[in-house]
């Protein structure tokens, strides 16, 4: 939940020093309470995890127990709230969600966190997708997370402005427009210049989610799989970064500030007609629509199409820091909120497509939900399966969210501004790389 996948992290974060993370992590751990005590947990998520419901079904059965729940923004500020918690070797909750883009982060420091195994990591570890175990396991075999989501993605499409357009009149023909199966960034491109040629309208909201996507769907990103820096003379990142350039150069993006759309507006004035979406982000679109006072009939569609193939962004995993006094309740927490019956709620509150494999195939996924209903009936649940297939997790290293958000992040927003060309923005952003991210 995603990610929240490519978020704003603070400089004083990125910088942390991770020999002080590292000495925060000795920190020893707490005990554990008996069953009776009267105990309060603590819960940090972000974003739109679709927990709230849940935790006051968890408290009624469990009537011991009161969560305290925080929730932050984004993923990057609850990154950089993490680290500076860890850093100082106080402060972290019982249950601390983590990102899939900042997790390598947390792996340099995977002591700091319970070994799940000595709480029964071992009998469910086969509920989730292989690849996803894989991730929250350390190089000392220990699991340090529980899955929560993945993020496959589809694109989102403004389904009235297609129409009025003239190039697509349903899911299906939008889906043919960009090529179905065989669908390309060249392609969605040019789709995008006819589309501003008729209507002098953007295409996308911003060039950063898209360049996400493209970077997010190669074998390798920033990072090669054996952790080597993976950015200067990539042939395949710079013939990426040349096609977003080219679409900003010719207007598509409609030069939207990350997270705010203004206050979800333009989401219903017709600003931008598509829209990059990983499962987790059909909730956020829900909810800017609504912020906005629009609802359903504003004409948001989410279409099994995605330019380039099968992509993930972003997905979370539930993690219990050695700073916590209720190690065996946090644990036990943390995995009830990740069963099968628990993301199924959670993908009809805020669309987390599930990583547990039972629940990716429950009717509740599979059918009507509210998500189905303000995306024109669309089979949300079909289609997040139908996108996963063929996904594989990238490896991300230790600076790849630095890398996203504060090397290419300003580059991303002078194209889409007009203030440099592709080329120079590239440069500009290979700069930033060597004054920026140290671990090469």
């Amino acid at each position: 939940m995603n990610t929240r996948a490519l978020r704003r992290t603070a400089m004083i974060a990125a910088a942390a020093s991770t020999a002080a993370i590292v000495l925060a992590g000795c920190a020893g751990s707490g005990g554990s309470s008996s069953s009776n005590d009267k105990i309060t947990l603590t819960v940090t998520t972000f974003g739109t995890m679709g927990f709230d419901k849940l935790y006051k079904e968890y408290e009624k059965a469990h009537p011991n127990i009161t969560i305290k729940a925080t929730n932050i923004d984004t993923g990057g500020n609850a990154q950089t709230d993490w680290q500076t918690k860890q850093a100082a070797g106080a402060g972290l909750p019982d249950v601390q969600a983590v990102e899939e883009g900042w997790l390598s982060k947390v792996m340099q420091v995977s002591n700091s966190f319970v070994d799940l195994r000595d709480y029964g990591a071992n009998d469910i570890k086969s509920r989730w997708v292989d690849w996803k175990v894989k991730q929250a396991t350390d190089k000392s075999g220990r699991i340090i997370g529980y899955g929560t989501d993945i993020g496959p993605e589809g694109i989102c499409y403004n389904q009235k402005l297609l129409a009025a357009s003239g190039l697509a009149t349903d899911r299906a023909s939008f889906e043919a427009l960009l090529g179905g199966a065989n669908a390309t960034w060249d392609t969605f491109m040019k789709v995008g210049q006819e589309y501003k040629a008729k209507t002098g309208k953007a295409w996308y909201d911003q060039s950063g989610f898209v360049w996400n996507a493209m970077v997010n769907q190669l074998p390798e990103g920033y990072y090669t799989k054996d952790g080597k820096l993976n950015v200067k003379d990539n042939a395949d990142l710079k013939a990426r970064w040349d096609i977003l350039a080219q679409g900003a150069a010719a207007g598509l993006s409609s030069n939207q500030t990350q997270w705010d759309w203004g206050k979800g507006k333009a989401f219903t004035d017709g600003s931008f007609a598509t829209f990059v979406c990983p499962g987790w982000m059909l909730g956020v679109v829900k909810g800017q629509v609504e912020s906005a006072g629009g609802d359903a009939s504003s004409g948001w569609d989410f279409a099994d199409v995605f330019p380039g193939g099968a992509a993930n962004w972003g997905g979370s995993f539930l993690t219990v820091p050695t700073t916590s006094k209720h190690p065996k309740e946090a644990a036990a927490l943390a995995a009830w909120l990740t069963e099968a019956k628990q993301q199924v709620a959670t993908f009809q509150a805020a669309g987390t497509f599930p990583s547990v494999v039972e629940a990716q195939s429950d009717p509740g996924v599979t059918g009507q939900s509210d998500l189905t209903k303000f995306f024109q009936g669309a089979p949300v649940g079909e289609i997040l399966a139908n996108r996963a297939k063929g996904v594989v997790a990238q490896y991300k290293g230790p600076d790849d969210s630095v890398i996203q958000e504060q090397v290419f992040g300003p580059s991303i927003q002078q194209l889409d501004a007009g203030k440099a060309n592709g080329e120079q923005a590239w440069n500009n952003a290979m700069t930033l790389l060597d004054q920026l991210v140290v671990n090469k």
